[in-house]
């Protein structure tokens, strides 16, 4: 297998406009790629720098359904900050919590798909 990394994951949104706003404007990711194709408008935002990308999948743009995209996890330097970020927004923040891989919080985005927040730890190796 030569597999090197994931190229998009797909989210599907109700509405693409409202969707951009929210990945753009609360998450502060960026757009890198708007473009009309049939069978619909090909719309991905992403964190700066990143190999992977979110299409945000419209109406038309295959049998997904909005809210059904689940266990999404992105990787932040502070989840407490962020956690603030999203709640000053007006996002609803379940967490943080510690947990043995990390600090994580789950949220969801206007459309209902299921995302997550964390910052990583090390993970203690197992007692032998």
């Amino acid at each position: 297998m030569n597999i090197t990394h994931a190229s998009f994951v797909t989210l599907p949104v109700a509405d693409q406009d409202r969707a951009l706003r929210f990945y753009t404007e609360t998450l502060g990711f960026e757009v890198t790629a708007d473009v009309e194709m049939p069978p619909g408008r090909w719309l991905q935002v992403a964190p700066a720098g990143a190999q992977t990308v979110f299409t945000l999948s419209g109406p038309g743009m295959g049998s997904f359904a909005p809210g059904e995209a689940r266990g999404i996890m992105l990787v932040t330097t502070d989840v407490d900050a962020d956690c603030g970020r999203l709640a000053a927004a007006g996002v609803v923040v379940e967490g943080p919590d510690d947990l043995p891989w990390g600090r994580m919080a789950s949220f969801r985005d206007l459309d209902g798909n299921g995302l997550m927040l964390i910052t990583e730890r090390a993970l203690e190796p197992a007692p032998e």
